[in-house]
């Protein structure tokens, strides 16, 4: 028995119970390191035209003796490759093959030499039969884990390498029958490894009718036929000619258990500080989660067609973490599990290029196939939208371009470019409004004023709209300005004139109403901003009305967020004619009248009212 050439059992403990999270992943490293070991082979072909060239990897298990077979005819090892790369834990002979190579444009995957000892989560014992490619003895190595292991001669048929694990027993924290089944074999093929490059083949079971069986009482047997698990050429790594948006409809679907095509499909191979090829994706419609703090973003990362990671967190920014994908590259620096990368250059910088990649597509789309961008934007603006306001404006300048709101006068979804290119010359500010539904923003007092003067108004109705244009300040040097903030006298003298003449009128009622109402409102002024409603509802503050009604709807909130409201009344409006006549005749009278125009305020700006006893008794009296 010989030991290993390292701490042997606190290495092996650590990278069976810690570097490995998932025990799935014994099969890919150990089909990885077969491709490696016929990629060695098939780099020695082009100086040596003996190399035969029926590359693949073979997959087996005998359900009985509870081992899984995987083996391959690649370069072999002899003695001296044994100790060496399985004798001493973490030494790897592709990390050395590739660095004797690099120019070559060799590459491999298994980079490490801890992937092989990952087998051991799943079996208690493990034998290495191989020959090396041009030499006449074969060897066996066997361990049993971190206790050591032995090689002896052996005989072997050809050359390459065929490994097989004795299945640990099942027990109560795991149940590793599960993988001596065609099924789960196949499926894990499948999932890590359907684009190595080389056939991966495995006897499969089917049910075939029997020869000169009658067509009454049809009779079956079960026939195995060796098949071909991996599709090994992935998508992206073909000819963009010979790639249909078929073919990527259906690779969509299947890779991301979608029953609707998407909505965009990208296909890109980009060369520069990193090379990658990728695909991407926008869904037609998103995930029921996709708001929820549970929802994970992050695309399928590839390193040579292995899979390294489901989700790459790391390679798209929350605001475009609705794009779905796969990344494949050869210029990885992975961790030593192959699990996970290291916080590198080349992720970062494939993460910026993706970035620019996808902004890209999102300005061809708004350029021209603004059909296609309205219907992603419906589903994920908000996410851009967020993108905006996030991190204090820190990405507001690249991404103010993609925000679309809907239109008063287009009653569609608009960009803000769109916007400015069609105000009046007269027009200084971007004029908008909130509430919770399109219907609602409608018929906010503030509306008719605006609309009647011609312009175009957009309706803020998701929570986040107003902190956007609030961070945003300007676009193209036309400031945001609510309709309620506007002033739509300005230019009119005769309307200006005519409002300072009733303010000073109505000096004495405006100060009895602020008095009835107290710390309510801060202050009641007369407007010119109204049409047919007597009363509305300003803020006077950097807090909007719709701003106290968002952060006091959020978790933990206590209502404590209050905004200084102004209560304006109609200048031109009977009911405001009718406040001076109380004043005169009746305060007792007008402190109802003031209570209820108040509440009413406050009902159209979709507040609660604050006392629902004092508003129904001052309206029954009123009536």
């Amino acid at each position: 028995m010989k030991q290993f050439k390292t701490e042997s059992k606190r290495v092996l403990d650590l990278m069976i119970n810690s570097i490995y999270t998932n025990k799935e992943i014994f099969l890919r490293e150990l089909i990885s390191n077969a491709s490696d070991a016929i990629d060695k082979l098939k780099f020695l072909s082009l100086t040596d035209s003996n190399v035969k060239s029926d590359f693949c990897v073979n997959i087996s298990f005998d359900k009985e003796e509870r081992t899984i077979t995987v083996e391959d005819n690649g370069i072999g090892m002899n003695e001296e490759d044994l100790e060496k790369n399985l004798g001493t834990i973490a030494e790897s002979g592709t990390l050395a093959f590739k660095k004797e190579n690099e120019n070559d444009g060799a590459e491999m995957i298994g980079q490490f030499g801890v992937g092989f000892y990952s087998a051991f989560m799943v079996a208690d014992k493990i034998e290495v039969f191989t020959k090396k490619y041009g030499e006449e003895k074969a060897y066996k190595w066997e361990s049993c884990g971190a206790e050591g292991y032995t090689v002896t001669e052996t005989e072997k048929d050809g050359d390459g390498t065929k490994i097989v694990l004795h299945i640990k027993n099942d027990d109560e924290d795991y149940k590793y029958s599960d993988f001596l089944s065609e099924y789960k074999l196949s499926s894990l093929v499948k999932e890590y490894s359907d684009y190595i490059r080389y056939p991966i083949k495995m006897l499969k079971t089917h049910s075939v009718r029997k020869e000169g069986s009658s067509d009454d009482k049809p009779e079956y047997e079960q026939v195995k036929e060796l098949e071909t698990l991996n599709s090994m050429v992935p998508v992206w790594k073909k000819p963009k000619s010979e790639v249909t948006e078929e073919n990527l409809n259906e690779f969509y679907k299947s890779e991301f258990h979608d029953y609707q095509n998407p909505l965009k499909s990208v296909y890109a191979k980009i060369e520069g500080a990193v090379n990658y090829d990728t695909l991407l994706f926008i869904p037609q419609k998103a995930p029921y989660d996709y708001y929820s703090k549970d929802y994970k973003k992050g695309l399928k990362l590839y390193c040579n067609g292995v899979m390294i990671m489901e989700k790459c967190e790391d390679l798209l920014p929350d605001y475009f973490g609705f794009i779905r994908g796969v990344v494949d590259s050869s210029d990885l620096d992975l961790n030593i599990s192959r699990e996970i990368l290291q916080q590198t250059r080349q992720v970062k910088a494939i993460a910026s290029s993706l970035e620019k990649k996808i902004s890209s597509e999102l300005k061809k789309m708004i350029e021209s196939d603004r059909e296609t961008y309205e219907k992603m934007f419906k589903e994920f603006g908000l996410a851009i939208k967020f993108g905006v306001y996030s991190d204090f404006g820190m990405r507001k300048e690249q991404l103010k371009d993609y925000l679309m709101f809907y239109s008063s006068k287009k009653e569609k979804l608009v960009t803000l470019s769109d916007y400015v290119k069609e105000m009046p010359e007269d027009q200084k500010e971007i004029y908008y409004a909130c509430g919770e539904s399109y219907e609602k923003i409608a018929k906010l007092p503030q509306i008719e004023k605006a609309t009647e003067k011609g312009y175009e108004i957009l309706y803020f109705k998701d929570n986040v709209d107003e902190f956007v244009a609030k961070i945003l300040d300007e676009y193209d040097g036309k400031k945001f300005k609510s309709v309620s903030e506007a002033d739509f006298t300005e230019g009119n003298e005769e309307a200006k004139k005519d409002l300072e003449e009733k303010s000073q009128e109505y000096k004495d009622v405006l100060s009895f109403v602020k008095e009835t109402l107290g710390d309510r409102i801060k202050d009641v002024v007369l407007s010119k901003n109204l049409k047919t409603y007597p009363v509305c509802l300003k803020a006077a503050g950097d807090i909007s009305i719709e701003m106290e009604k968002v952060l006091n709807s959020m978790p933990n909130a206590e209502g404590k967020i209050k905004a200084d409201k102004v209560l304006e009344l109609n200048a031109d409006h009977n009911v405001t004619a009718k406040l001076k006549d109380l004043y005169e005749t009746d305060k007792e009278k007008l402190k109802k009248y003031a209570v209820v125009l108040y509440e009413q305020a406050r009902l159209i700006e979709g507040l609660s009212i604050d006392d629902v006893s004092e508003y129904t008794l001052a309206l029954s009296e009123i009536l």
